[in-house]
């Protein structure tokens, strides 16, 4: 007979990675409370509490705005399955990994693809598009709105008039961006956007917030084919989350609970209050590593505040610095993806992570690994970060 495993006991971590991030602690009291029907009255009320503020975050009035029970991902498929169909055209924005996925999943729906290759660690131009479009008709506009990969930042400014030039939706992946600065999908003129609860919301993954302009829900609603997946297909979820409250799949209740929680404390704190956070630390961050010599390869101006890119300097081993970091500070970064893997560091400071305590630690502690490696760095990182609270302060 196997032995019975002991109860789990993870370690304590400091999640300044990619994602997941650090989980507010009463966040996982909400994930705690005990459990209810996800058809019984309350739970209901929660459903719309939690489109409510949804709607708040994403910057919109579209009437479907609801979180889908799965990952991030899901929340991508769940915007091309649904508007993509045998014979659809898509222009996709691929500047890094997961507009590279994007059109991996818009193909797979049996759309089209045209690939607009960008630059990785630089930002798309309305004209950048318009190029690849070539004054051809599409379907769908897809763009990443805050590269994880990447660390970029996309300008959504004029997007809108080259979807419509090409006849298309504007889809939009807000994954890390939603929760840590500003987004804008009715006043950019976004169609559909999708995002996921572990990185600036502070909430474990599990769910995707989603959101169908009306023009998106129309699209939908005409389709020749059946949505391919029965479980992402909203033309069925929405009439569990809408009026009807018809049944679906059992809702992933406590994850809910946690949403909730997380995006009431969006709210209570003020985006723009949150929105500052994220940017005041994050150039303090960038402040810290350019002192200690370390490069930033993404443009300031395209840069994300929560998510930065540090390329990893010549002759310094990635693993042995993040197991460094883990072991010893009980800390974790992230490394490269793609092109990018073994070849630079993702430091995220998202949603509950997001503080100047972690901006020291991560400095004091990166400086340490580069040092136990013999490629000690400049000094001074910490008084850079400083003055930038100075400034800001």
């Amino acid at each position: 007979m196997n032995p019975i495993p002991a109860p789990i006991s993870p370690p304590s971590r400091v999640l300044l990675g990619p994602g997941p991030s650090d989980v507010a602690p009463s966040v996982l009291r909400a994930l705690g409370t005990p459990t209810i029907g996800h058809l019984d009255p309350r739970f209901l009320s929660i459903m719309d509490e939690i489109s409510a503020m949804q709607r708040v975050l994403f910057g919109t009035e579209n009437e479907l705005c609801i979180p889908m029970s799965g990952t991030g991902s899901a929340g991508m498929e769940t915007l091309l399955v649904n508007l993509l169909e045998p014979g659809s055209r898509a222009l996709v924005g691929v500047n890094g990994v997961f507009g590279t996925r994007m059109a991996e999943v818009a193909r797979r729906s049996g759309a089209e693809v045209t690939v607009a290759e960008g630059e990785w660690g630089r930002a798309f131009t309305p004209d950048d598009l318009r190029r690849t479009a070539n004054g051809g008709k599409f379907d769908v506009v897809c763009l990443v709105h805050a590269e994880t990969s990447t660390g970029v930042a996309q300008d959504m400014k004029d997007m809108r008039a080259v979807a419509d030039e090409c006849g298309a939706l504007l889809l939009l992946d807000t994954v890390t961006s939603l929760g840590g600065m500003a987004v804008k999908l009715d006043a950019w003129g976004v169609d559909a956007a999708y995002s996921g609860t572990q990185k600036c919301l502070s909430c474990p993954p599990g769910l995707a917030p989603v959101t169908f302009s009306p023009r998106a829900i129309k699209r939908l609603q005409s389709r020749s084919h059946p949505v391919q997946s029965w479980y992402l297909d909203l033309n069925l979820i929405s009439s569990y989350w809408g009026g009807e409250r018809a049944y679906h799949h059992t809702a992933p209740i406590n994850m809910l609970f946690g949403l909730h929680e997380a995006l009431r404390l969006a709210l209570a704190e003020g985006l723009e209050a949150r929105f500052s956070r994220h940017h005041q630390n994050g150039r303090a961050l960038w402040a810290g590593l350019a002192a200690m010599g370390l490069e930033l390869p993404v443009p300031r101006d395209e840069r994300l505040a929560q998510l930065t890119v540090v390329r990893i300097p010549q002759g310094v081993d990635d693993d042995r610095v993040r197991g460094f970091l883990l072991e010893e500070f009980s800390l974790e970064i992230g490394g490269g993806l793609g092109p990018l893997k073994g070849q630079a560091w993702r430091i995220g400071l998202m949603g509950a992570a997001s503080t100047r305590t972690n901006v020291t630690l991560v400095l004091s502690a990166l400086a340490a690994a580069l040092a136990e490696q013999g490629a000690a760095p400049a000094h001074g990182a910490l008084a850079a970060a400083a003055a930038v609270y100075g400034e800001e302060g």
